[in-house]
């Protein structure tokens, strides 16, 4: 299994990153994203926030975007403050309150070191996203690591 992960320093890099990798067929199971709650931005984001069908809704059914925009999650970690969380990464959050982001990218395959600069990314505003990769090979790590860079995302890594 290889993560693929990396931050962007806003959320429409972010979106145009993740749904390339939807084309490609990768779904919400595989697909985290983590950002710090702003109360004051108002939030137009289908991943990260309240328009759920903005460029997803084909025919009246809603594509995979709009699936991993409804999972997103409000929590609250200590230390960090309010997150929106979706994926598996959520999952792993919902009960990190002690290991907060960092201990969630670490049952994730990600060095405790490397968890430790990505929650701190997050504290500071980025988003982090991560794209787990069950059974992918080779080129299609490689497809994701560079839909990351194309997009503006930066300490893109594969563990």
């Amino acid at each position: 299994m290889s993560t693929v992960i990396g931050v962007f320093d806003d959320k429409g890099s972010a979106e145009r990153a993740l749904r390339e990798i939807e084309d490609l067929g990768f779904t919400e199971e595989e697909i985290s994203l983590v950002a710090k709650e702003d109360e004051h931005e108002e939030q137009e984001s289908p991943y990260l926030g309240q328009n759920l069908t903005d460029g997803a809704a084909t025919g009246g059914t809603l594509g995979g975007l709009a699936a991993i925009a409804a999972s997103i999650g409000a929590i609250t970690i200590p230390g960090i403050g309010p997150l929106l969380a979706a994926g598996p990464i959520a999952a792993g959050l919902t009960g990190a309150a002690a290991g907060g982001i960092a201990g969630s990218l670490v049952d994730m395959g990600i060095p405790q070191d490397r968890g430790d600069y990505y929650e701190d990314e997050v504290k500071r505003g980025k988003i982090l996203a991560a794209v787990d990769l069950m059974d992918a090979d080779e080129d299609e790590i490689e497809d994701i690591r560079s839909i990351f860079i194309d997009n503006g995302a930066s300490d893109v890594e594969v563990h």
